[in-house]
């Protein structure tokens, strides 16, 4: 016989442990970056997302869609204007944004899941009074910062066996729609459901020392340190201040980890030594991962 089939044999009966640890589990799961552009790799994580699904574990996909945005804009001649760096969401970019995330990249991810064969459903965070708003800075236009999030609608895709696709869109009390940085409203929709993990998947393999190694386990006073040394630094910051406000709200753990690798999820919640840079405020992570934990 193969000894491939007898490898792959193996490694199903290894991570029985891990799969009763995550049964009925809730993983929110931050889709972005590379993976989003790439149809064999766009496939691929939706069929990590089925096999979660099918094991008991509840996946809700929250993405992105910034290059896609970037197009849609440099197409309709829409022209950005920027403040500290940051892009001024008008009216006219608010219709765009929201037509992309809403529509086609939304659209996109559900149909692979979908093509996967399973049952997925997109909505923003708009459907539901999912996700209400107010302005994260009104220099900034419609950005919004999640200020309630009712995860009732979530709850009941959950007893469907529906995995949830949503844009990171969200209304405020008076109905106008907000756009919402992807990380924020991952890790707020986490905190709502207190969900056993919130993965980020980044282009980056995780949270990296001085000396360039990834960290495996960190705690959230850790991070702080290694913030205020400047080890911590660019891109990643926003990405650890998601992870400790989503502790902070009753995330068990977060993990910032490659979207890019292969099956990153499923090396991360069912292999002894998991992937990227796991935070939480508990004990470190042990040889057997964290399958009791």
């Amino acid at each position: 016989m193969n000894k491939d089939w007898f490898a792959t044999a193996r490694t199903l009966s290894e991570a029985l442990p891990y799969l009763q640890r995550y049964t009925g589990a809730i993983v929110v799961i931050k889709f972005g970056g590379h993976a989003m552009g790439d149809a064999a790799e766009m496939a691929s994580f939706a069929r990590d997302v089925v096999l979660m699904r099918q094991v008991g574990v509840n996946p809700v996909i929250v993405h992105g869609g910034g290059p896609m945005i970037n197009d849609l804009l440099t197409r309709l001649g829409i022209t950005s204007s920027f403040v500290r760096g940051k892009r001024v969401t008008d009216a006219a970019t608010m219709e765009v944004v929201e037509m992309v995330l809403s529509g086609l990249v939304n659209k996109r991810i559900v149909q692979a899941i979908n093509d996967e064969g399973g049952r997925a459903v997109g909505l923003s965070g708009k459907d539901a009074r999912l996700i209400t708003c107010t302005p994260d800075d009104p220099e900034l236009g419609f950005v919004g910062r999640p200020d309630d999030v009712d995860p009732t609608v979530l709850q009941h895709l959950f007893a469907g066996g529906i995995i949830p696709v949503i844009a990171p869109l969200g209304a405020g009390a008076d109905g106008q729609s907000y756009n919402i940085n992807g990380d924020t409203a991952a890790g707020a929709i986490a905190a709502a459901l207190k969900a056993d993990r919130l993965l980020l998947l980044t282009d980056v393999a995780g949270v990296k020392d001085s000396s360039g190694e990834v960290i495996t386990q960190l705690s959230p006073d850790e991070v702080q340190e290694l913030t205020a040394q400047g080890i911590i630094a660019g891109g990643m910051i926003p990405k650890t201040e998601t992870a400790l406000a989503a502790i902070d709200g009753g995330v068990r753990a977060v993990v910032i980890l490659d979207g890019r690798a292969p099956n990153a999820c499923l090396l991360e919640l069912f292999t002894e030594h998991g992937a990227g840079s796991l935070i939480r405020a508990t004990a470190p992570r042990t040889p057997a991962h964290d399958a009791g934990a």
